[in-house]
This record gives C-alpha cells, sequence and structure tokens, in this order.
C-alpha cells in the first residue's frame, strides 16, 4: 500500500457510529481529530475480512483467533494480526507498540496498543478487552 503525505494542520473527522443525535442539531454526532483515528483503528481491528462490500481486505482475523485456546501463543498471533491491519490500511498512524496479555479466568485477551499520528509528537494510548461474541 502506498505511503501518504498527511499535513499536520488537516482535521479528521468521522461520524459517530452508534448513530448518536446531537441534542441541538438534531444530527448524527461527528467524531473530530484523534477520537477519528481511534475510532477508525478500533474498527479495522473489529473488521473481519469479507465484512465490508466491495472492500473484501479490509479488516482482520482477529474474531477467528478469539475461538482458539487461550495461551500466550495465541496473545502473540493477536499482536502481529493488529500490528499488520493497522500497518496496511491506516496511513495516518505509527505503531510503537502492541500488547496482548491472554485473561482465561475472563476468557479474553487485554490489548494495550500505543501509536502515534502522523506529524503529531504525542502518544496515543489505546485499551481494550477482545472476547469472542457468540
Amino acid at each position: 500500500m502506498a505511503t501518504t503525505n498527511i499535513d499536520s494542520t488537516r482535521n479528521f473527522k468521522d461520524l459517530d457510529l452508534n448513530f448518536a443525535i446531537h441534542p441541538i442539531r438534531k444530527d448524527i454526532n461527528v467524531h473530530k481529530a484523534e477520537f477519528a483515528i481511534i475510532n477508525s483503528v478500533k474498527n479495522l481491528i473489529l473488521t473481519n475480512h469479507f465484512e465490508r462490500p466491495f472492500q473484501p481486505e479490509i479488516g482482520s482475523n482477529i474474531r477467528r483467533l478469539l475461538f482458539e485456546n487461550i495461551d500466550v501463543i495465541l496473545a502473540a498471533q493477536i499482536e502481529r494480526e493488529i500490528e499488520e491491519t493497522i500497518t496496511n490500511f491506516e496511513p495516518r498512524v505509527q505503531i510503537s507498540s502492541v500488547v496482548a496479555v491472554a485473561a482465561p479466568e475472563d476468557n479474553g485477551y487485554k490489548i494495550r496498543l500505543e501509536f502515534f499520528v502522523i506529524n503529531n509528537p504525542d502518544p496515543i494510548t489505546i485499551n481494550f478487552f477482545l472476547e469472542r461474541i457468540r
């Protein structure tokens, strides 16, 4: 995938995918700046291949991995899958670290993702929990 040169003054905007309505404007809320990029990263991680019409390559196989036995080896595979997905499909982000910790008592993985938005020196850290959904 080609790299994109992003201007540091550019403002990123994205729709709220929960379709929450703004109380005054009566329109769908808009996420801006880093919050829009954080939502984009989360959506990429949680989207399966072939889930988006006409763009079957976008996404990751994280959900497939969640139905395997929970262990350290699978945590390393999840880390690699997250890194590969973000590197391939989110050009606005430079990954600093991905840590997946197996949590067998909770039937999932604790994920800590740290990255930099291009042309922004402040790191962004996302902590979330991946678990299988029946």
